[in-house]
């Protein structure tokens, strides 16, 4: 794969929606995009918890334990749906609080189903390990802070902010409740 194709791959997986993007952009919603630009730093650890040992030896343990990808399913799909459950219950909102905090971002990202397409095949090279993870991480930065940003403009954009965000919230809720039964069917139906 050349750098150009991996850049896209990696890039077109990290924008589409998914759990970790659903919180950047509730934090940027609720709490402005200062705010949820500091929840990032959680993000690409996540990740890099997640994708650096997968990378280095995740393929040899995966070929020897392919039961090992339905439990990782499985218990995405349980913390996912936990997720759901938590931006469905209305809360108080008090001035810059947000559900969404640094430790549950990080890890909603280090259980991420992406990771594993990360760490056991787009990432792998012996020749371009270095490069590919700086590359990836480079990515991982500029697309959380889309997200971010994308939910501060609409968080911004309201002129009913406080009516918005319990709906924003409820939206998002959904989204990651689907997420979650899909990750639980894959799992168990591995």
């Amino acid at each position: 794969m050349t750098l150009f194709e991996l850049t896209f791959a990696i890039a077109a997986l990290l924008i589409t929606p998914g759990p970790t993007n659903t919180l950047l952009f509730v934090a940027g919603a609720e709490r402005g995009l200062n705010a949820a630009l500091r929840l990032i730093p959680a993000e690409l650890l996540g990740y890099l918890v997640t994708v650096v040992p997968l990378t280095l030896l995740g393929a040899l343990y995966l070929n020897d334990a392919p039961r090992a990808r339905a439990v990782v399913a499985v218990m995405a799909g349980l913390w996912v749906g936990w997720l759901a459950v938590r931006l469905w219950r209305p809360q108080i909102a008090l001035a810059g609080s947000s559900a969404v905090t640094s430790p549950l971002v990080f890890v909603t990202t280090m259980l991420n189903p992406k990771a594993l397409i990360f760490g056991l095949v787009l990432l792998p090279s012996v020749s371009q390990g270095a490069t590919n993870l700086a590359l990836f991480s480079g990515l991982v930065v500029m697309i959380a802070a889309v997200w971010a940003g994308m939910g501060a403009w609409l968080g911004r954009a309201t002129t009913a902010r406080l009516q918005v965000l319990p709906m924003v919230r409820r939206v998002a809720s959904v989204w990651l409740a689907l997420v979650s039964v899909v990750l639980l069917v894959k799992g168990l139906g591995a």
